[in-house]
């Protein structure tokens, strides 16, 4: 097949594009990952074809300071610079990131299968839960019943506002109501799914699409003391100063043991930070799945990749939640026993989380029990083979 993956150029979402265009080279199909150029170089040394995004970069008349506009009236415009690149380049089938909603549009205008991903649990709304992002579990009892139906009421008018916003958006380029994919991938970790009554047909839990975006390794910090990994988030939305904050709680004087650290980050941590902190570390750009078979514990902003990564190798986490879908992690995590939030970021929040997750071997005990349900998944090549009808 030729399949064409259509993702916005943030890492938590043009990553898992990647990983699924490795998926499908492995099996034999051709994918061409439809992204931001910042991922062109890294792209091609592991043999994926990317190709710019056509109208991902903002114009003028762009409001995004209004999530409406910015994920539906640029999509229009997206929309009309895609087709013609879909129409020509003898695609069987789109997979469509779940906020890069253009992709979908496009197949649809070329009669073209296609297929929603979404790189993180699944956010559509629920009869059966609280409103996503509210980090709260099902209620239980007709109390806890109540207080969803409330949220989910006071909520409401934001989603027919977005709703609305969609619809004219689509109808400014001769568009219709919006057609549901014919399939969803949810590339998740079935351990920080929920259940929901009204689970979608046709939504298949495929387990994390992770992506390293280097070859190279870290040089480790020699010896015994525990490894802690921190990972600042790569999301504008992640906690403002959590290395800073991090490596003041880290320090032996302050957590009354030495640790070593790496510090891993698309962008470099501050030079001086790094000096400060007088113990054992290393900080750059490595392999974070290589990095995380040592590590006794990660520091992490709550974003879906990191979380997965670390939890696929049993790690605990303390949990620093930005803005975005990370409060909702944040929480999730929490709830399965394998780590900790901290919110707010302080040395004394992250210094006392440390301790208590270090000393406490069922923390990663149940790191280990949700990473393994990485196992309960579907392929996601032999579901678009299906949906194909190859």
């Amino acid at each position: 097949m030729r399949i064409a993956i259509v993702a916005g150029s943030d890492a938590g979402h043009a990553f898992p594009a990647l990983a699924l265009a490795e998926r499908y080279a492995a099996a034999g199909d051709q994918a061409t990952v439809f992204s931001g150029l910042k991922w062109q170089r890294a792209a091609a040394r592991r043999g994926i074809d990317l190709a710019e995004l056509p109208g991902l970069a903002a114009v003028d008349t762009d409001d995004d300071s209004d999530a409406g506009d910015k994920l539906s009236v640029r999509a229009a415009r997206m929309t009309l610079q895609l087709e013609p690149v879909l129409q020509d380049g003898g695609f069987d089938l789109v997979v469509c990131d779940v906020i890069t909603v253009a992709g979908g549009w496009a197949a649809q205008r070329c009669s073209l299968p296609w297929i929603e991903l979404s790189p993180h649990p699944l956010y559509l709304p629920s009869v059966g839960l609280p409103p996503i992002g509210s980090g709260l579990a099902a209620g239980t009892g007709w109390r806890g019943r109540a207080r969803d139906a409330a949220m989910r009421a006071a909520t409401s008018m934001s989603v027919r506002q977005g709703e609305q916003q969609r619809s004219r958006a689509r109808a400014s380029i001769g568009m219709s109501a919006a057609g549901e994919p014919d399939a969803r991938f949810v590339a998740t970790l079935p351990g920080l799914e929920v259940y929901r009554p009204d689970w979608p047909a046709g939504a298949h839990l495929v387990g994390p699409l992770l992506w390293e975006p280097t070859d190279e390794i870290f040089d480790r910090p020699t010896g015994s003391e525990p490894l802690v990994v921190i990972a600042p988030s790569t999301a504008v939305t992640g906690a403002a100063d959590m290395v800073a904050t991090a490596l003041r709680a880290l320090r032996a004087d302050e957590l009354g043991q030495q640790v070593r650290v790496v510090i891993s980050s698309l962008t470099p941590p501050d030079d001086a930070e790094v000096a400060a902190f007088g113990g054992p570390i290393a900080a750059g750009l490595g392999r974070q799945d290589e990095l995380l078979t040592h590590a006794d514990l990660a520091i992490c902003g709550a974003g879906h990749g990191m979380l997965a990564k670390t939890l696929l190798a049993g790690v605990p986490v303390l949990a620093v939640p930005g803005g975005g879908d990370q409060w909702e992690l944040a929480n999730r995590l929490e709830r399965t026993g394998a780590g900790r939030l901290i919110r707010p970021v302080t040395v004394a929040g992250l210094r006392d989380g440390v301790r208590a997750v270090l000393a406490d071997p069922g923390y990663a005990a149940a790191a280990r029990r949700v990473g393994a349900t990485g196992t309960q998944v579907v392929d996601p090549v032999e579901v678009s083979h299906r949906v194909v009808g190859q």
